[in-house]
């Protein structure tokens, strides 16, 4: 089995989300000259070449050579285009194929390259950009034992992965996690308004809302409790914090998460069948 730091990886895209994976590798041991990127965006190569030392390419063709993985980075709305354009190089190298691509589903990729071809899908989050990501994994059947551990090791370099067992899934976890950093963000900025409202100087309110997210989180992780126990051991009875929850049972906040969750999971499903 070869180790992470023998592999040779190709990224087609640039972006946000290629760079940070890119950062995620080099931190885990990487050499700039195991990782090459394409991008018909010179802003973005100068990033990768200036930051990272890796090499960059304006042509998606021009850099496979024989590499190991193959790390798809770029807009659902241009994937199929750019893969039609390297699906030769991409099927002549017999490498992992990774996506990173929300709503683009592994039998499209299959369609587009070769159905023979090894395939991860994945959908990582925004949190990748600082090593602290979430991502859903699914495998078509060409995927060996092997290239799902290089592929956990890939994106366990910006956070944490989990496999799930049927595609459909990965729509839950785009729901969930992909689109949930957004959730927290807003949950956030009602909380920071109200305080300021309420008497809090806005520099006071943002550091304060910003820490108790980040406790909460933590503390989530790190406890034995599950968080329904954690949030009932918050609650004293009629104190603060139940008179808090009591407006939001009352505002039936329970089924609000579960509509919006519901609203991005089929949003998921819809993008999937319109990529077809």
């Amino acid at each position: 089995m070869k180790n992470l730091t023998d592999l040779k990886v190709r990224f087609v895209g640039a972006g946000n989300m290629a760079t940070s994976l890119i950062g995620g590798l080099l931190n885990r041991g990487f050499l700039p000259s195991q990782i090459t990127a394409s991008d018909p965006g010179g802003h973005q190569r100068q990033v990768v070449t200036e930051k990272y030392g890796v090499q960059s390419f304006d042509d998606n063709n021009a850099h496979f050579g024989i590499p190991d993985i193959i790390i798809l980075a770029v807009k659902p709305q241009i994937m199929k285009k750019v893969v039609l354009d390297i699906a030769d190089s991409v099927a002549s190298t017999n490498a992992l194929v990774i996506s990173i691509a929300a709503g683009i589903k592994i039998e499209h990729l299959e369609q587009w390259i070769s159905s023979e071809v090894a395939i991860v899908r994945t959908m990582p989050n925004t949190p990748a950009l600082i090593g602290e990501g979430a991502t859903g994994l699914f495998a078509n059947v060409n995927v060996t034992k092997e290239q799902k551990h290089l592929t956990e090791g890939i994106m366990d370099s910006v956070g944490i992965s989990h496999w799930v067992d049927e595609e459909f899934k990965i729509d839950v976890v785009t729901a969930l996690s992909g689109s949930g950093p957004a959730y927290f963000f807003l949950f956030m900025e009602y909380m920071q308004k109200t305080a300021i409202e309420l008497g809090l100087k806005p520099e006071v309110a943002a550091k304060l809302v910003e820490q108790t997210a980040l406790g909460s989180a933590i503390l989530a992780q790190r406890s034995s409790d599950d968080i329904k126990v954690l949030r009932e051991k918050v609650t004293s009875p009629k104190g603060t914090t139940e008179a808090a929850l009591n407006s939001f049972n009352n505002s039936n906040l329970e089924e609000i998460v579960k509509q919006a969750l519901t609203a991005a999971n089929d949003r998921s499903i819809q993008l999937s069948k319109d990529f077809s």
